[in-house]
């Protein structure tokens, strides 16, 4: 019992300590100057390595297992239509609430408002990010629908992700250079905390479900759609508006 609850918190500390060495190390032989506010940090990294704990417990615990027991649900009914709509609202819910998106959406607002490129005002900044965040929300939700037609299909993963990258390249000298960058981190963030956890569930779970599927082969790769497609829809965003 005493190992079940100190196991996680050992393996939170296993995967943090080469942060620490890092940080030491440089703190000690190159910075060499008094850390400020040692207290503040020493707490901070407690309610690091405890939140990260938790994290991890919950997603065994609770995401992955809904997320591997909705997709064979739907793959028993039997109905493509519904899990295709189930696909979508997943990947569009959990990017709206993406901790990650939500920052860089509301820097990349400000950024722009600072910029002279939108108004300059609280309402404007906040209808920008806001926009942005469904545009990469649309965006994740088509590929996360995009990766159950591919698992249902059997089509090739790279054949998919080449494309994309292939028209990321064609229409990036489209767009205008305000954009770019953004869209470029827009694939990032989306693969974050949220998004992740439920996405992987869900194509491991529909490809253990369907006969002739294999969940090694064809269970995994619903994430690098999720990369890709959030740059398309945010340069074609910028070339648009």
């Amino acid at each position: 019992m005493l190992w079940s609850i100190t196991a996680p918190f050992a393996g939170s500390l296993r995967d943090l300590f080469p942060i620490v060495v890092v940080v030491g190390f440089f703190q000690a032989l190159v910075v060499r100057q008094p850390i400020p506010e040692v207290g503040a940090i020493l707490v901070g990294g407690l309610m690091i390595i405890v939140g990260l704990t938790l994290f991890i417990r919950g997603l065994d615990m609770g995401l992955f297992p809904l997320g591997e027991a909705m997709a064979y649900a739907f793959a028993c009914k039997g109905s493509a239509s519904w899990l295709f709509a189930f696909a979508f609202a997943l990947g569009f819910g959990t990017t709206i609430a993406e901790p990650a998106l939500v920052a860089v959406a509301g820097e990349a607002a400000a950024t722009m408002a600072r910029g002279g490129l939108i108004d300059n005002t609280e309402d404007a900044v906040a209808v920008y990010a806001l926009t942005l965040r469904y545009v990469v929300a649309l965006a994740v939700g088509s590929a996360v629908l995009l990766g159950v037609l591919r698992i249902l299909k059997g089509w090739p993963l790279h054949h998919i992700v080449i494309s994309g990258y292939v028209i990321v390249i064609l229409i990036t000298p489209l767009a205008p250079d305000t954009i770019v960058g953004i869209a470029y981190d827009a694939g990032g963030v989306t693969t974050s905390t949220i998004t992740v956890p439920l996405i992987t569930a869900l194509g491991v779970g529909l490809a253990s479900s369907i006969e002739g599927r294999n969940p090694i082969l064809d269970g995994f790769g619903i994430i690098a759609f999720a990369s890709v497609m959030p740059i398309i829809f945010v340069l074609a965003f910028g070339i648009l508006v």
